[in-house]
């Protein structure tokens, strides 16, 4: 029984050793299961070629987003053209205040961490990533870069839904 614990312990944390491994390469399954919709309390991912609407979105050394601030209406798809126009690494992660923060801890204490989903873009320095999302929910949502330092530094926009 007491070689058990660590046994299952250590399965535990080799199991989510490849959510735990945040590189540059550009993320192309976006979610797992092709097709498959991700239901997050701010909306569902979305087909980008169903898109009612395209916003773009520049990230900057500068630890800021251009556009900081977006209005959609309830319902609709946007597709965003997300462009790192610094010389870092940067992300444009959609969510709630709350679940922003928590994941921004998490890459505090896990700053390798991979992850793979519709309502994130990984942007390598000079490249454009696409992610399509429908706002299913009114209400006020967020975007943040979560690589470690960014969020903190004032990295994040908001996201009316009327």
């Amino acid at each position: 029984m007491n070689i058990l614990i660590p046994a299952l312990a250590a399965a535990l944390l080799f199991s989510f050793a490849g959510a735990w491994a945040h590189e540059d390469a550009r993320h192309p399954s976006k979610g797992g299961v092709a097709g498959e919709v991700v239901e997050k309390p701010f909306g569902r991912s979305a087909d980008p070629k169903r898109a009612t609407r395209t916003i773009k979105v520049d990230m900057r050394d500068t630890m800021r987003f251009s556009p900081a601030r977006l209005t959609v209406k309830r319902g609709e798809t946007v597709r965003f053209v997300v462009t790192n126009s610094g010389k870092t690494m940067h992300e444009m992660v959609l969510g709630t205040m709350h679940e922003l923060k928590d994941h921004a801890e998490l890459m505090r204490r896990f700053p390798g961490m991979e992850h793979d989903e519709p309502y994130m873009a990984h942007v390598r320095p000079g490249r454009t990533e696409t992610l399509a999302w429908q706002f299913t929910k009114a209400g006020e949502f967020f975007y943040g870069c979560l690589i470690p330092g960014h969020f903190e530094a004032g990295m994040v926009g908001k996201i009316v839904v009327r």
